[in-house]
């Protein structure tokens, strides 16, 4: 065949292949129409709830592509429940969500904390902390364990983390050659798993509010029973020995882990296709060493400070933090005020594909909700549970629910009504109800590669959540079976 037909034949081919995945694609789409049309209003869906959460994981797998999975997958559902709408139904969703107090504030704090990132790239304050680890970093293993204490420090809240460390510690990484998707393992792996461990973080404090209004604690006492649970969260103990494992060498590279770090130590650290957040070229380092990194830790003091003060609120915290840092920056003339102001408005900016993966991870929760997949699935599960196997099960069920819906906390609003009753009725005891819970949350979010805890981590350290999710995967997984011996051993 000559260089010319090649030349002609290769964008029919690229055409077929487009062809045949949409076709499929319409296939698909009418046998959730045709589902829908014959299902008798009223009935369960039973194991058809679970379709369109298969759906994502198997589009998602084979295209990479995480935002168009959750939205194929959201109306895969609406066509479940009732096709003739289903343009009205997808509307309605849409509008519940966008909304809906959590998402508004996940919205904020996610758009803020990426313009406050930004502000302190601009003002060259990141690059004077990263300056600062490099003279303290001598070697691969110590650049791995600084990110991972720098991870149990800020504990106050997964976001925080995600974004924070994975900003400052990513030129110390590659200078030691570090793929980007071990950096973001261990940014994702000390910030949901810690948060559970930790009772003054914004996991402790929701958790504990929702022990309360189950009814399981009284008034102000939902913390004392979260507290007693603690040592028995596994797998944010686990997870925290694994990492450290990683960090010090001793754990060898498992999956796509270990071809990500071929690749790495060959010189190429950032993925292809995955895009850098990069505020500008011309941005230097503090002439002076010490105020530049007094320019980074006093903004990160004033955060943590600010969201402690107004009830371990991140939202609250981030806003103080922006207008400190700006009125800091502004008398020192770092740079100018409309620079700081844009560079704000660029952190929101560079945010927005890791708010539209989280959308789209609670659109689906919503359509999952109008299914009954918690329902069904805790429903089909409890003819097995018993005392000595329960802990187990709910930590596997629910971790299981957590990876399908990405919203570990929404997702125990809908479950912990029907999981306490249950438990209490088998008599098992509450402190292992509860760590078996916390532990499903951080194992499902952990996990998920839609999850906010991971495509925040991936932004952040420069990959995306697909190819972040799958080198995290196997240490996970490690996780989750260790887990669960632990629980079936206490019970």
């Amino acid at each position: 065949m000559t260089t010319q037909t090649k030349a002609l034949d290769a964008p029919f081919k690229l055409s077929s292949k487009h062809v045949a995945v949409s076709l499929s694609i319409v296939f698909l789409f009418i046998t959730f129409t045709t589902i829908g049309l014959n299902h008798v209003p009223g009935e369960s869906y039973g194991w058809m709830s679970l379709l369109p959460t298969s759906l994502v994981l198997v589009f998602a797998l084979t295209t990479h592509r995480t935002v168009e999975a959750l939205f194929s997958g959201t109306i895969a559902g609406v066509l479940l429940i009732n096709p003739t709408e289903a343009v009205e139904q997808i509307v309605g969703i849409s509008m519940d969500v966008m909304m809906n107090e959590t998402i508004a504030w996940i919205i904020l704090v996610c758009g803020l904390m990426g313009g406050l990132i930004a502000v302190l790239e601009k003002g060259g304050s990141i690059l004077s902390f990263s300056d600062m680890l490099v003279n303290k970093v001598k070697s691969r293993n110590q650049s791995l364990l600084m990110t991972f204490f720098l991870g149990i420090l800020i504990f106050i809240d997964d976001y925080l983390n995600a974004i924070a460390i994975s900003s400052s510690m990513k030129k110390i990484t590659d200078g030691y050659q570090v793929s980007r998707e071990k950096l973001a393992y261990m940014v994702d792996s000390t910030a949901a798993p810690i948060c559970i461990l930790v009772p003054i973080s914004t996991w402790a404090i929701f958790f504990s509010s929702l022990l309360e209004a189950n009814g399981v604690a009284e008034p102000g006492q939902g913390i004392a029973a979260y507290i007693e649970a603690i040592p028995y969260m596994a797998y944010g103990w686990v997870t925290l020995i694994i990492v450290f494992l990683v960090a010090m060498g001793k754990m060898p590279d498992l999956g796509a882990m270990k071809a990500a770090e071929a690749r790495a130590k060959s010189g190429q650290v950032k993925p292809d296709g995955a895009t850098d957040i990069d505020f500008g070229a011309d941005i230097k380092a503090h002439s002076n060493p010490t105020m530049g990194l007094i320019n980074f830790l006093l903004p990160m003091v004033v955060l943590v400070g600010a969201s402690w003060y107004f009830g371990i609120d991140l939202l609250a915290g981030v806003f103080v933090a922006i207008i400190f840092t700006i009125c800091f920056y502004g008398i020192q003339k770092l740079v100018t005020m409309n620079e700081l102001f844009d560079a704000v408005y660029d952190g929101i900016k560079v945010m927005l594909l890791p708010l539209a993966t989280v959308i789209g991870g609670f659109m689906l929760k919503n359509v999952n909700d109008s299914l009954g997949l918690t329902q069904f699935v805790i429903d089909t599960a409890s003819p097995y549970l018993s005392p000595q196997y329960f802990p187990a099960l709910i930590f596997l069920i629910t971790g299981g629910l957590v990876f399908a819906s990405a919203s570990s906390w929404g997702t125990f609003a809908v479950a912990m009504p029907i999981i306490l009753p249950l438990a209490n009725q088998i008599g098992v005891p509450l402190h292992l109800t509860i760590a078996a819970m916390l532990s499903a949350s951080a194992a499902g979010s952990h996990s998920c590669f839609f999850s906010d805890s991971t495509v925040l981590s991936a932004q952040g350290s420069g990959c995306t959540s697909m190819q972040h999710a799958t080198t995290q995967f196997p240490y996970a997984l490690i996780g989750i079976i260790a887990t669960t011996l632990f629980f079936i051993v206490v019970a």
